[in-house]
């Protein structure tokens, strides 16, 4: 038996480098996500909505959804969703409704603005699959492993959340 704890042992301290590497870097490819966006938002003269907002706009798309439902999915990243989604609302990026089933509940769709942002969200991403082969050297096959490794952390994390392991 202690052989075993021992060989498990060994087996996490190798993981422990490699893991806490992932962990950073996932924290610095969201940031840098951010930098791409905002980049792309100043290169077309955009001033009046943040990076955040901006991958906000581009995650919901066509739908519409209510503000819990954008949270569940993961479409907000930040701490404050409600301030982000009032100022994207009184900017026109994004339109708010009244559920003819529940008068109670809002859904959310983006507006005219939001449509563009979206837009130009989706350009830059297009540019970057066009680019990143031939400048990044990440193949297709390279995304499929890289994901689905993500999916299984992401699954991993969940877990220890759900079933507090």
């Amino acid at each position: 038996m202690l052989r075993a704890e021992t060989k498990t042992a060994d087996r996490a301290a190798s993981i422990m480098p490699a893991y806490t590497n992932t962990v950073l870097l996932l924290e610095r490819l969201h940031r840098r996500l951010l930098e791409v966006i905002k980049d792309a938002l100043d290169r077309a003269k955009v001033e009046d909505v943040n990076a955040v907002q901006a991958l906000m706009l581009y995650n919901i798309g066509d739908q519409e959804l209510t503000a819990s439902e954008l949270r569940a999915r993961n479409y907000y990243t930040g701490s404050n969703s409600s301030y982000n989604v009032k100022k994207l609302v009184e900017g026109g990026f994004m339109r708010y409704s009244k559920s003819r089933i529940d008068r109670r509940c809002v859904r959310l769709s983006l507006g005219e603005r939001g449509k563009e942002i979206h837009a130009l969200v989706a350009q830059a991403y297009q540019k970057h699959a066009q680019t990143i082969e031939q400048l990044g050297g990440i193949e297709a096959d390279d995304f499929s492993a890289l994901n689905r490794s993500m999916s299984r952390l992401d699954r991993f994390w969940e877990d220890q959340i759900q079933y507090r392991l």
